[in-house]
C-alpha cells in the first residue's frame, strides 16, 4: 500500500557461555535449573535466598533435575539416609538455562568427591538446554558501558543489528533492532514472563528500569514449543526481587551538553545527473538542506531501589524508581513547511515494584507491578537559512505521552516433586496521546515550500508557521490481556509440558490525520514541464514553467481488537548420559477484528513443530554439540486493520496556480486531473470485512534450522560456532491492483458489474494462489474468485533467506576480567524484507507498497535492507586495580545496501498508476537493492572507567562512559527516491536523512548496600 508518509519523507559468563547455545527453551521463562549427577536413591535438596527449598531423588541413571527455581542464589546439599553428605554453596542460577552441580559418589558415601561451586567459578557449559541466546545479568549491566535500554543491550547478541533510523519503538525516539535478517516489527518484548511488545504496531517494546533487570535474555533462534508470535527474536527481562537480605541504593548520572559532538550538516546533493535529467530545483544543489550546529542533547537520571523480606523466608518485596529527563535542540530541514529551532525536552518517569509471596513450601504468589511512560514536549523558534539566524517565538511542538502501566500475577504450585503447575495473567494499558497546543485549524501544512514558483514568492518560500503534517486523536491507547497455564510433569527419562497461551489487544481511535483544515499543500516542481504529472491517473503536465500544486488528504482514524491463542505440548527426554532430544509442537490461532468487531482474518490450525538436541561429547559437560529445527509463525498486530480493514481517505489532487496568499493557500488554480485520486482506492468508504483478506490467508510463517557446538578451551575459555538458516515459507502483504481481479473474474463468468468490486486493496499472501470474496451487487451472498501469481503478474512469491556462520570465544568473568568476541559473517536476501519496508521506512505493517502491483516488483530480487555481510563484536571489562576497572564493547559491521526508487523503464512511465518514484528503476536503470553499493562500515567503540574507593568498602562506584570515541558520524540512511517526476531528480535524492549518535559522554555516582 503507497504511503505518503513515506513518500514526503524521501523529498549482543553463566549467560555468556550459553550464548547461542542454550535451548531448552521457555522463552519468556522467569526460573531457571539446578541438574547433575549423583548416586542413585540419594536426595538434593536446594534452598534459596527467598526461602524456598526443594528437593528430587536420585533416579536409577543416576540424575536429578529441579526446576522452576526462581532466580537467585541458592545452597545445594547432598543426602544420604537423612544425613547431609556434601553440599555447594552460593550457586547462582540463570534464567531459561540449566546450571550443573554434580556430586561424584566414592567407595565411601561419607567421603563423597566434590567440585566446589562458587559465585566466581567457571561454570560447566549447559547441556541441558538447546536453543540459541545470550543473557546479560545485572552484573554485566554494571561493568559494561552500555545504552540503558533493551535494545542496546540486546546489541550484544551475535546478529543483532539496529533496524532502519525511519522506525522508533514505543518508548519515544528509541531505536528497533533486526535479528538474523527478519524485520523490525516481528520481535518480542516480554518483562516477567508477560508479552510487552508494542500492543499496536509491535514497533519495539517496553522495558524495566536500568537497575531494576536481574537478568535479560536475547534470543536469536530456536525456542521451544512454549512460546511463539516472533519470527525474528525475543527479548525477555526478568526484574530483581527481594530476598532474606534488605538491599537499597541509588544511582546518578549525567551526560553533559559540553561533552557532546554534534551531528554532521548536510548540503543538498550537487551532483553530475545522466543526459536528460535535471534537478526539480536548480537552485537548491549545494545550498545547506539542514543546519545540525548546537544540534545536542543532555541527560539526567536519577535511580532508587530497595527490597528486603517483609516476613523472612515468607514475604518479600523490590521496589524501584527512574527518573530520566534529556533535554536538547534539533533544528528542521530547510524544505520543511517552517524551518524551526526546537528546543525538546523527554520525561522518562519508571517505576518498578514486586511482591513475592512464599504462601507455604509448595505454593509461590509473585505480583509485578511497571510502569513506563514517555513525555516529549517542544517549543519552537523559526530559523532563517539564509542568515543562519534564529528568530521570534513560532510555536510548539506536538506534545506526545506514550507508554504502559502493566500489572503481571503469577501463581506456582510445585504440586509433588515432579509435578509443577503455572499460571501467569497480566495486564497493559497503554496510552497514545498526542497534541500541539496552539495549533491553527485555519492554516494547513506547506510541504516542501521550497518549490514554490520563484516568479511568484520573489525567491522566499511563502510560509504560515504549520510545523506539524500529521496529527492524532487524543484518546488514542491501547489495552492487553493475557493468561497463560503451564503444567510440567516429570515422568522418568520424559519432561513433559503441555499448556495454553493466551493474548487479546484492543486499541481505540489510533491512526492519524493531516492536521489545520484537514489538507496539506505538497508543492512540486519538475524540469520538463510539458511532461504528465500521471498519465495513469489522468493527471496532465503542470504547463509554464513546471511548477504546480498538491492538495493532500490524509484520514486513517479507527478501532480494532486482535485475539491470539495457542496451545502447546513439549518433551525433553534425556535418552541417556549424553542425549537430550526435545520435542514440541504448537498450534497457533490468530483473529483480527475492525472497528465493529467484525473479524476480517481468522487464521486455525498453524501447527510449528519444533525439535532439538544437545550432544554432551564427553559427558563432563565440557564439549556440547547442539541443533535443532523449528516453524514460528507471526501474527498480524492491530494495526492492520489502519487502512485495510477500517474506512481511510487517501487522496491527491493536482492544479498549477497563480498565486499564493498569506497563508501560503495556492490561488488562482487550475485543475490538472479529474479531482481527487487514490492510488489505493481510499475514499473513505467502509470495507466489506469479508471482502478485505484472502479467504484462505495464511499467516506469515518461517522455517529455522541450526547446529552448533561449544567446547572448553583450557579451564578458563570457551569457543564455539553455530550456523543458522532462515527460510520465509509465507508473508502477507497487501494488492492494490485491481484490473486482474475485474478480469479473472470475467473470465470465469462473473459479470463485473453484478458484484461490489473492491474500493481499496486486499490482504494476501504473494506468491500463494488467494481466493477473495466479491460480494453481490444485490446483497445476496459473494462470488469467489482465485488468483494464482501469474493472474496478477507477478513472476515469483515472497522469498527471504537468511544463513550466517557465528564464531564466538571468552574468558567468563572471574573476579579479575572478562571478554567476548563474537564474528558473524550472513547473508539476508530475496524480495520481501517483511513486515515494513526500510528503503523508504514505511510502517504500514503489512500493507507496504511491494506487492501492490506487479511492476513495482520487477528487479526486486537482491540483498535485503537488514543484510549485514560481516559483524565484529567484542566486549569485556578488567580490574586493573582493587579499586579501578577499565571496560570496553566494539561493534565493526559493514553497511546496509543503498537503494535507489525511480520512475519505470528507460521510458520513466508510472505502469502502477500514482506511485511515481517507487520502481526498482534509477535513471532509467535496474537498480536491485545492493546494486547501487553500500553505505560505509560501522566502527563504534564505547569506552568506561569505574572507580570503587576501598573507604566506602567498595559500595560507592564513581563511573565515566565514553561512547562512539572515535566521534563517526557516518549516514544509516540515505534518501532513496530517485526522481520528483518523469526525468526530474529530486534534489534529495542520495542526501544523508539519519546518521549515527555523534560521541557524548556519561558521568555516574551510585551507591549499593
Amino acid at each position: 500500500m503507497l504511503n505518503r508518509a513515506v513518500l514526503l519523507r524521501r523529498t549482543t559468563l553463566a549467560a555468556a557461555l550459553t550464548m547461542g547455545l542454550t535451548g531448552v527453551v521457555f522463552a519468556q521463562s522467569t526460573t531457571g535449573t539446578i541438574f547433575g549427577q549423583a548416586e542413585a536413591g540419594e536426595t538434593v535438596t536446594v534452598t534459596g535466598s527467598t526461602g524456598i527449598s526443594r528437593s528430587a531423588t536420585v533416579d536409577d541413571s543416576g540424575r536429578y533435575r529441579i526446576s522452576n527455581l526462581p532466580l537467585g542464589t541458592y545452597s545445594v546439599v547432598l543426602q544420604k539416609g537423612g544425613s547431609t553428605v556434601d553440599s555447594r554453596k552460593d550457586v547462582s542460577i540463570t534464567v531459561n538455562a540449566g546450571t550443573e552441580v554434580s556430586f561424584v559418589a566414592a567407595a565411601n558415601a561419607q567421603a563423597l568427591a566434590s567440585v566446589t561451586v562458587t559465585a566466581n567459578a567457571l561454570p560447566a557449559i549447559d547441556v541441558s538446554s538447546v536453543d540459541s541466546r545470550t543473557v546479560i545479568t545485572s552484573q554485566d549491566l554494571d561493568r559494561l558501558p552500555l545504552g540503558r535500554s533493551a535494545e542496546a543491550i540486546a546489541l550484544l547478541a551475535p546478529g543483532v543489528v539496529q533496524g532502519s533510523s525511519y522506525f522508533a519503538g514505543q518508548k519515544a525516539g528509541s531505536s528497533v533492532i533486526s535479528f538474523g535478517g527478519s524485520s523490525v516489527t516481528e520481535n518480542a518484548y516480554y518483562i516477567n514472563g508477560y508479552n510487552t511488545t508494542d500492543p499496536l504496531s509491535n514497533l519495539g517494546g517496553i522495558g524495566l528500569p536500568y537497575g531494576a533487570i536481574d537478568q535479560q535474555e536475547i534470543y536469536t533462534g530456536g525456542y521451544s514449543a512454549m512460546y511463539g508470535r516472533s519470527d525474528g527474536g525475543v527479548i525477555s527481562q526478568v526484574g530483581k526481587r527481594g530476598t532474606n537480605e534488605w538491599h537499597f541504593g541509588g544511582q546518578v548520572l549525567w551526560s553533559p551538553k559540553f561533552l557532546a559532538e554534534d551531528p554532521r550538516s548536510i548540503l543538498y546533493p550537487n551532483n553530475q545527473l545522466p543526459d536528460g535529467y535535471g534537478y526539480a530545483s536548480k537552485t537548491l544543489p549545494g545550498t545547506p538542506y539542514r543546519n545540525r550546529k548546537d544540534n545536542v542533547k543532555w541527560n539526567t537520571t536519577y535511580d532508587l531501589y530497595a527490597g528486603g523480606p517483609l516476613i523472612k523466608d515468607k514475604l518479600f518485596f523490590f521496589i524501584a524508581a527512574e527518573a530520566e529527563k534529556e533535554e536538547g535542540k534539533s533544528t528542521t530541514a530547510s524544505s520543511s513547511g517552517q524551518p524551526t529551532n526546537t528546543y525538546y525536552k523527554y520525561d522518562v518517569p519508571k517505576y518498578y515494584a514486586k511482591l513475592d509471596w512464599n504462601i507455604n513450601d509448595s505454593n509461590i504468589l509473585e505480583l509485578t507491578g511497571i510502569s513506563n511512560k514517555t513525555e516529549y514536549s517542544g517549543t519552537q523558534y523559526k530559523y532563517d537559512y539564509k542568515t543562519a539566524t534564529e528568530g521570534a517565538l513560532n510555536g510548539y511542538d506536538t506534545s506526545t505521552k506514550t507508554g504502559s502501566d502493566i500489572y503481571i500475577g503469577k501463581f506456582t504450585s510445585y504440586i509433588t516433586d515432579d509435578l509443577t503447575f503455572t499460571a501467569t495473567y497480566g495486564q497493559n494499558r497503554a496510552i497514545d496521546y498526542s497534541n500541539t497546543p496552539g495549533l491553527s485549524p485555519d492554516r494547513p501544512y506547506l510541504y516542501t515550500p521550497v518549490y514554490q514558483d520563484p516568479s511568484i514568492t520573489g525567491g522566499t518560500p511563502i510560509r504560515n508557521g504549520n510545523t506539524v503534517l500529521y496529527v492524532k486523536d487524543p484518546g488514542a491507547k491501547n489495552k492487553t490481556h493475557g493468561l497463560r497455564l503451564d503444567l510440567e510433569y516429570k515422568l522418568g527419562d520424559h519432561t513433559l509440558a503441555a499448556g495454553i497461551d493466551n493474548m487479546h489487544f484492543n486499541a481505540t481511535n489510533e491512526g492519524q490525520q493531516i492536521s489545520g483544515p484537514g489538507y496539506a499543500w505538497i508543492w512540486g516542481a519538475v524540469d520538463d514541464p510539458n511532461e504528465a504529472l500521471s498519465p495513469e491517473q489522468g493527471v496532465g503536465a503542470p504547463g509554464g514553467d513546471g511548477y504546480y500544486v498538491d492538495k493532500y488528504v490524509f484520514t486513517t482514524t479507527t478501532s480494532m481488537s486482535v485475539s491470539q491463542k495457542a496451545q502447546y505440548i513439549e518433551d525433553r527426554w534425556q535418552i541417556n548420559d549424553k542425549f537430550l532430544l526435545s520435542l514440541g509442537l504448537r498450534n497457533d490461532q490468530f483473529t483480527n477484528y475492525n472497528a465493529t468487531g467484525q473479524a476480517y482474518v481468522h487464521q486455525t490450525n498453524q501447527w510449528a513443530p519444533r525439535i532439538g538436541f544437545s550432544w554432551d561429547v564427553f559427558g563432563d559437560s565440557s564439549f556440547k554439540v547442539f541443533g535443532n529445527l523449528g516453524r514460528y509463525y507471526l501474527a498480524l498486530p492491530n494495526s492492520v486493520a489502519i487502512r485495510g480493514a477500517s474506512p481511510s481517505t487517501f487522496t491527491d489532487e493536482y492544479f498549477s496556480y497563480t498565486g499564493i496568499d498569506a497563508n501560503g493557500n495556492p490561488t488562482g488554480l487550475t485543475p490538472l486531473g479529474p479531482g481527487p485520486v487514490s492510488t489505493n482506492g481510499e475514499y473513505g468508504e467502509t470495507p466489506d470485512p469479508k471482502t478485505v483478506a484472502a479467504s484462505n490467508l495464511k499467516s506469515q510463517y518461517q522455517d529455522e534450522a541450526i547446529l552448533g557446538f561449544s567446547k572448553m578451551l583450557g579451564s578458563s575459555w570457551v569457543f564455539g560456532a553455530k550456523g543458522t538458516l532462515r527460510k520465509l515459507q509465507t508473508a502477507i502483504d497487501d494488492v492494490c491492483d485491481m484490473d486482474p481481479l475485474i478480469a479473472k473474474a470475467a473470465a470465469q463468468g462473473i459479470d463485473p458489474d453484478s458484484v461490489n468490486l473492491p474500493n481499496s486493496c486486499l490482504i494476501f499472501n504473494p506468491g500463494k494462489t488467494n481466493t477473495f470474496l466479491l460480494a453481490n451487487a444485490d446483497g445476496n451472498g459473494y462470488q469467489k474468485v482465485s488468483m494464482s501469481t501469474s493472474d496478477w503478474g507477478f513472476t515469483s512469491g515472497a522469498k527471504r533467506k537468511y544463513y550466517a556462520l557465528d564464531l564466538f570465544l571468552e574468558h567468563p568473568f572471574d573476579g579479575k576480567w572478562q571478554a567476548r568476541v563474537d564474528y558473524t559473517f550472513s547473508r539476508s536476501y530475496g524480495n520481501t524484507e517483511g513486515q515494513v519496508l526500510s528503503t523508504v521506512g514505511q510502517d504500514d505493517v503489512s500493507k507496504t507498497q511491494d506487492w501492490d502491483a506487479a511492476s513495482l516488483m520487477v528487479n526486486s530480487n537482491g540483498v535485503l535492507s537488514n543484510d549485514r555481510t560481516h559483524q565484529l563484536k567484542a566486549y569485556g571489562s578488567y580490574q586493573i586495580a582493587p579499586e579501578w576497572m577499565v571496560s570496553g564493547a566494539l561493534r565493526v559491521m559493514s553497511g546496509a545496501p543503498k537503494a535507489c526508487l525511480g520512475y519505470y523503464g528507460e521510458d520513466n512511465t508510472d505502469p502502477a498508476g500514482g506511485y511515481r518514484s517507487a520502481y526498482r528503476w534509477c535513471a532509467g536503470k535496474p537498480s536491485n537493492l545492493g546494486s547501487m553499493g553500500h553505505l560505509p562500515w560501522q566502527e563504534i567503540f564505547d569506552l568506561g572507567v569505574t572507580y570503587r574507593p576501598a573507604f566506602a568498602d567498595n559500595k560507592l562506584a564513581f563511573s565515566f562512559n565514553v561512547f562512539n570515541v572515535f566521534n563517526q558520524r557516518k549516514p544509516t540512511v540515505l534518501d532513496a527516491t530517485y526522481e520528483k517526476a518523469p526525468f526530474t531528480v529530486s534534489n534529495t535524492y542520495g542526501m544523508t536523512l539519519y546518521q549515527t549518535t555523534p560521541r557524548y559522554a556519561r558521568f555516574g555516582v551510585s551507591y549499593d548496600f
